[in-house]
């Protein structure tokens, strides 16, 4: 991977533009946003839920990352947010009944290996009701054992994930092409920048986006498995041998559909780090959108990142109080993972 080719704009020149400003964002809100397969919400707003709670270890600290995702939401104007946290899969869940109708598009921030019943029920309901669902890296390590969650995420990768979840997928001449082979979901190598490929420029998440684009440090996610059903690939990345990597391109950004209601799935965004990059906030920001109402109404930053380039926002990687200690440095290998390693947690 030839790093001294990527030449890095700096983020005190993103910061400085500020704001909403800063990313490009159109913050005229989009007429017409009427509930719709009986999902309520505020008049000209969007009204997400962001969930939040467990994770697979140390390594995805939701506590920092979903206000991230909140402010990067709030800050187009589109939509109106609220965070809930569920209980972790071992507690009790009995006093656990939000109102999932209350909201067009539930962003997943949560990876527990499995939820009660009627949870899942309820949570099936809402999507195959009309309800949106956004998939944010690591939520899709979450509940291996949930055939419709699998259904509804496509692919996913870790928790003991085998060839009973199903296939691998990979993206080879523009195909998507699926792999029954046996072993294990979910891989990795050091979170380095990556370069991302459209595959679909036409779809209204991706329309207007650069054919290629440098993503921020971050995890490139390889070897996930699932049915694959109802499934468009939006966005692949290489994932380089080099680098621990397949050697295929890896779906990165995805859309599917569980009934009547949208998925955007992104397996991008470890970190704040990750986070700040302004492809994956566009992307996000606008897979949001999609999911929630079937459409997208926000311009493209002039600051979005190029073939060579990355482009990142300091204000949301100073919303890490460890930014400046150094210990969230995501180009190294830290000591946390390695620790996770020995005492046989998977490092993801």
């Amino acid at each position: 991977m030839k790093l001294n080719s990527i030449a890095l704009i700096l983020g005190g020149v993103i910061c400085a533009l500020g704001g909403s400003a800063a990313s490009g964002q159109n913050t005229s809100l989009p007429p017409g946003h009427a509930a719709s397969h009986g999902i309520i919400h505020d008049a000209g707003m969007i009204r997400v839920l962001i969930l939040d709670g467990q994770s697979g270890g140390a390594y995805h600290n939701w506590r920092l990352t979903t206000p991230v995702l909140k402010k990067e939401l709030e800050e187009t104007g589109l939509f109106s947010v609220t965070v809930v946290t569920a209980p972790s899969s071992d507690q009790d869940f009995s006093g656990f009944e939000p109102n999932l109708d209350h909201y067009q598009a539930i962003v997943m921030n949560y990876d527990a290996p499995d939820w009660p019943a009627d949870l899942r029920a309820r949570f099936e309901k809402y999507v195959s009701n009309g309800g949106g669902l956004i998939i944010v890296h690591a939520a899709n390590n979450a509940f291996p054992n949930w055939p419709a969650y699998n259904e509804m995420i496509g692919i996913g990768g870790w928790r003991n994930r085998t060839q009973d979840a199903g296939p691998y997928w990979h993206v080879k001449d523009g195909k998507l092409v699926s792999d029954p082979s046996p072993g294990p979901a979910g891989q990795h190598g050091a979170r380095l920048p990556f370069q991302v490929k459209t595959q679909q420029p036409e779809h209204p998440i991706m329309k207007g986006l650069p054919p290629v684009w440098m993503h921020y440090p971050d995890e490139l996610y390889g070897m996930l498995r699932g049915p694959g059903k109802n499934m468009t690939v939006l966005a692949t990345a290489y994932s380089d041998p080099k680098n621990k990597g397949t050697g295929y391109d890896e779906p990165m950004l995805m859309v599917l559909h569980y009934g009547k209601g949208r998925v955007f799935h992104t397996v991008m965004g470890h970190d704040a780090s990750a986070l700040s990059c302004v492809g994956f906030m566009t992307t996000f920001q606008r897979g949001t959108e999609w999911a929630a109402t079937g459409r997208v109404t926000q311009k493209i930053p002039a600051t979005f990142p190029t073939a060579k380039t990355v482009s990142y926002r300091v204000d949301i990687q100073e919303l890490d109080p460890d930014l400046l200690k150094g210990a969230s440095d995501p180009v190294r290998l830290e000591a946390e993972p390695a620790a996770a390693s020995k005492a046989g947690v998977p490092q993801h």
